[in-house]
């Protein structure tokens, strides 16, 4: 078994510049995603009342897949994240499939969002596809301008944001709640119960976007401290508002509630009063924005430390550093993502390829992470034991992944080539 010494460990003491409830923010935008507009929608569908089961089940499971996260970050502050774990447990070559795997799904994803709210919008003020397209280009042009200078403006952002979400979503709930009936939860299971499991499956990806921050770990104050104090937090913030806008969905909207386009939308309407369709967007935009922010500054980061670590041209490297601003691996992220998202409007085939290829890319870091996680925390604490939780949770994901696995095999081929070809011109990464 391959373990870093404690030494090793403990030798790494940086000082960055983000705080807990910066942290807390920056995960929060992570993993509250757009889809907590459509998908209470999409479960009460498939399962009625008893959807709120799935989404209990699903935030219980977050917790150590959050925790485990959590501790390997505290434990291995470093810009590599997954891929720094992966390195520590299972050598280079892991560490840069990891690495590419993640780095490469970001500029998939982004557009992809970007699309989603585009449509949002489009249907408040019109415009079709062009309006789509123009949307996510600003939100990829602001994300890109915010992150350029640096995780302090990129922080204070994702506090503004995540407060500003928070707010909007307890108005939503605390305004819907006078129109809630118990008698909405009647009949509970009216798919049966194996719907349930059904119901799961759709919320998965609600929960992704724990192993994001990792990216940031050395850029906290005081990381060992910060970062798994700012993820419980996260995880507190998040678990809250997903059962909170769930369980309003179906007591306010009832039977509504799986026919509803937007259930966010409608409660706002409901309670506070306006056009659905602009409430919508405004939701859209500002989930949107704080998912596309974090997964920029951890992918920015990533990529500087792959270049630091061989596994990327060294020309990426500059702002592997703590305080350091990854520029030149935040350029990349950036034009990747923007020749995505020219290559799916010109196609005219919408984001759901684009979907399609980050899907298996996260499911495969989180399956490779949670195993480096079992190798390197100390056996028989509550981190080990989350980990192994972790694992076992991500497994069935891996099932359920199925064929879209086949764009990370991809992407490992490329990387092992990439490490064959450079051990060949400049010598083995060390």
């Amino acid at each position: 078994m391959t373990r870093a010494p404690a030494a090793q460990e403990l030798s790494i003491q940086p000082v960055g510049s983000l705080t807990v409830w910066q942290g807390a923010a920056l995960y929060v935008g992570a993993v509250l995603g757009t889809g907590v507009i459509a998908l209470p929608a999409l479960a009460a569908r498939a399962a009625g009342p008893a959807s709120l089961l799935a989404w209990f089940a699903l935030v219980l499971l977050s917790v150590p897949l959050a925790a485990t996260f959590a501790a390997l970050g505290a434990r291995y502050p470093d810009g590599g994240g997954v891929s720094t774990y992966v390195r520590h447990a299972f050598g280079a070559r892991a560490a840069a499939v990891v690495g590419w795997c993640f780095y490469f799904a970001v500029p998939a994803g982004a557009p992809a969002a970007g699309m989603f709210a585009g449509a949002y919008v489009a249907a408040a003020v019109g415009g079709g596809r062009r309006t789509v397209v123009v949307t996510a280009v600003v939100l990829l042009i602001l994300v890109t301008a915010a992150n350029s200078f640096g995780l302090t403006a990129t922080g204070r952002m994702q506090l503004v944001l995540a407060v500003l979400l928070v707010a909007l979503l307890l108005a939503a709930v605390v305004t819907a709640l006078p129109h809630a009936h118990v008698r909405n939860l009647h009949p509970f299971a009216p798919h049966g119960w194996p719907a349930t499991g059904s119901a799961a499956a759709l919320l998965v990806w609600s929960f992704a976007g724990w192993e994001a921050i990792t990216h940031l770990a050395a850029d906290f104050r005081r990381p060992a401290r910060d970062l798994p104090r700012a993820t419980a937090l996260a995880v507190a913030v998040v678990g809250v508002l997903y059962l909170a806008v769930a369980a309003t969905s179906v007591l306010v909207l009832g039977p509504a509630a799986g026919t509803s386009d937007a259930p966010l939308a409608e409660l706002l309407a409901l309670g506070v009063g306006g056009t659905v369709h602009v409430l919508a967007a405004i939701a859209a935009l500002l989930l949107t924005l704080g998912t596309m922010n974090a997964y920029f500054a951890g992918a920015a980061k990533l990529g500087a430390a792959l270049g630091r670590d061989g596994a990327l041209p060294a020309w990426l490297s500059q702002g592997s550093s703590v305080g350091e601003v990854p520029r030149r691996s935040l350029a990349v992220v950036a034009g990747l993502s923007g020749l995505a998202l020219t290559v799916t409007a010109v196609a005219a085939v919408g984001p759901r390829p684009l979907v399609l290829l980050t899907t298996g890319s996260f499911v495969t870091v989180y399956a490779l992470g949670t195993a480096a996680a079992l190798r390197l925390l100390p056996r028989g604490t509550l981190p080990h034991r989350c980990a192994l939780l972790a694992l076992l949770a991500v497994a069935v994901l891996l099932v359920m992944t199925g064929w879209y696995l086949l764009w990370p095999l991809i992407v490992t081929a490329s990387a092992l080539c990439y490490l064959r070809w450079r051990r060949a011109t400049v010598g083995p990464v060390s």
